[in-house]
């Protein structure tokens, strides 16, 4: 759906597609980029939302000057703040000099927050109080820097509403940030947008590459076509990038396309409201198969696509589910199905930790082994 185009002096960003959605989002992006006003945008992870922040940028007054951007997600509050507000020389440990934050660095500009629904209750305290008087206050200060002049736009792939109900997110912050609401839909609920994406990235990636472009067959076309795209448009990018390296000029049918592509003719779940559960099982499931029975490790196979967020938690909770199913909740045999060394048991439950999805393993303990599972048979064992 969105996409960069090719740069020249500076990079432009524009967006791809004919759906009824997306004239919707081109209205919304209009509007947006005639005021400053706050703009939150949702959509699930891949779809796009950074690229939407950029093109508001390019298309306002404020093109001229500094877009910055910082994922909130993973980062400890003392980081968080220290890169949004600057801190001053001493006021932790490798604080040696003065720096300034983002927002001081993004005057006149804009700063683009993403996942902002991971920011913790005492980062939301801050920004809220920030956005109500526009004055800075640098890590370690004592008293208020100069006021900024910035624009505001965050995103995140979670139901801020949700996030209210439960606590987890201050209805007060919500409401400033919620001024102007884009919301992109899902790749494969705009299917008819694929083939113009695909042909889009065969050009894009044929000339960064300096390859000559190949053309995608109808058959194969229909395969692209019927996949779900859990990943979204970084996915589909990633897939047509990989085509475009190993498929140089020639005509590219369905055999030709990545492997992890949905196989030819499989038939697509019908459309429910319990839809976002499936396609985050489709994915658990492509990359329980990837390790379990072809031999991938956890850290090549899960591990990079998590870190730079092609993963959501819930996929990651999902794929530890099949894994303990399948070794009856054992973790030890799970660090070996999945392909890891023994001495990575702690690195791996550490890790698990960390991100909110370790499982609790005696739910898996109470139900009999499977015995007839594609993946195998797995005997009760002791450890967890």
């Amino acid at each position: 759906m969105l996409n960069t185009m090719q740069p020249s002096r500076a990079p432009r960003f524009q967006i791809v597609g004919e759906s009824e959605a997306i004239r919707a989002i081109e209205a919304d992006l209009a509007c947006a980029a005639r005021s400053d006003a706050k703009v939150l945008i949702t959509g699930e992870t891949g779809v796009g939302k950074e690229v939407v922040a950029r093109s508001i940028h390019q298309e306002s007054a404020r093109s001229a000057a500094t877009i910055v951007t910082l994922n909130c997600a993973g980062l400890p509050d003392s980081l968080l703040e220290s890169e949004l507000f600057g801190h001053v020389r001493g006021s932790f440990t490798g604080a040696y000099r003065d720096k300034p934050g983002l927002l001081e660095m993004a005057h006149n500009g804009t700063v683009f927050l993403d996942e902002v629904g991971e920011m913790s209750p005492r980062m939301q305290v801050v920004l809220l109080r920030f956005l109500e008087s526009g004055e800075l206050q640098r890590v370690g200060s004592d008293r208020g820097q100069a006021k900024v002049n910035v624009r505001l736009i965050t995103a995140t792939n979670r139901d801020l509403t949700h996030q209210i109900a439960a606590g987890a997110f201050r209805e007060d912050l919500y409401f400033r940030l919620n001024v102007i609401r884009i919301c992109i839909p899902a790749l494969r609920e705009r299917a008819s947008d694929i083939p113009l994406l695909v042909n889009h990235f065969l050009t894009l990636f044929s000339e960064q590459h300096r390859l000559t472009r190949p053309e995608i067959s109808e058959p194969a076309m229909d395969v692209l076509v019927r996949h779900r795209w859990p990943g979204n448009i970084r996915e589909l990018k990633n897939a047509v990038e990989r085509i475009v390296l190993r498929a140089t000029g020639r005509i590219v049918g369905p055999s030709d396309l990545p492997s992890d592509i949905v196989t030819i003719g499989r038939p697509q779940p019908a459309p429910s409201t319990n839809g976002a559960a499936v396609a985050s099982f489709d994915v658990a499931e492509q990359l329980a198969t990837r390790m379990l029975r072809q031999g991938e490790s956890f850290w090549s196979a899960v591990y990079p696509a998590f870190m730079s967020r092609d993963l959501t938690r819930e996929h990651l909770r999902k794929v530890i589910q099949i894994g303990l199913e399948r070794t009856n909740g054992n973790y030890r045999l799970l660090v070996e199905r999945f392909n890891m060394p023994a001495t990575d048991y702690k690195r791996f439950l550490g890790f698990l930790r960390k991100h909110d999805c370790h499982l609790p393993f005696q739910k898996f303990r109470a139900a009999p082994a499977r015995v007839s599972e594609p993946f195998g048979h797995v005997s009760v064992a002791d450890a967890s």
